[in-house]
């Protein structure tokens, strides 16, 4: 199937800036946040299956904990697409979401009944964005779609 273009249309195409190439250390950190993200929507399959087939013993909490992973992996998404468009916002974002995923691990470690295996499994990633949040090539990433204030 052809596409029919006209001169005026390919002329206001190349006026449109050509994608920039994002550095290794931003598609990193893209896909350590498109990896919390996928985590995020699985535990919301996990717990909306869990929903059904088991009886909680409190529907209320249940569903509201089912609702809050759903809207926290949405939050999340919303971070990975603005990330690799560079969007200022999602970099404070991220740092929110990491230290979430911190003060989790760190509980994960101890407790009435300790999981250290969830623990490094929360852990390790939220230390990687952490460490790429703040290297040269990302924040210039993230500044390069900042405008001057006037």
């Amino acid at each position: 199937m052809a596409v029919n273009v006209t001169p005026n249309q390919a002329a206001d195409r190349a006026d449109e800036p050509s994608p920039r190439p994002r550095h290794a250390q931003v598609v990193a950190l893209v896909a350590v946040l498109a990896l919390e993200c996928l985590a995020l929507v699985g535990a919301t399959v996990f717990l909306v299956f869990e929903l059904m087939v088991a009886t909680p013993a409190s529907y209320a909490s249940a569903i509201a904990l089912t609702v809050v992973v759903a809207l926290a992996a949405v939050w999340v998404g919303a971070i990975v697409v603005g990330a690799w468009r560079g969007a200022p916002w999602t970099r404070g974002a991220s740092i929110v979401v990491q230290v979430l995923l911190v003060s989790v691990a760190l509980g994960s470690f101890q407790g009435f009944l300790p999981r250290p295996d969830i623990g490094w499994l929360l852990l390790l990633p939220a230390i990687a964005v952490f460490a790429l949040l703040f290297t040269k090539p990302v924040r210039a990433h993230y500044f390069a779609n900042l405008e001057p204030l006037a």
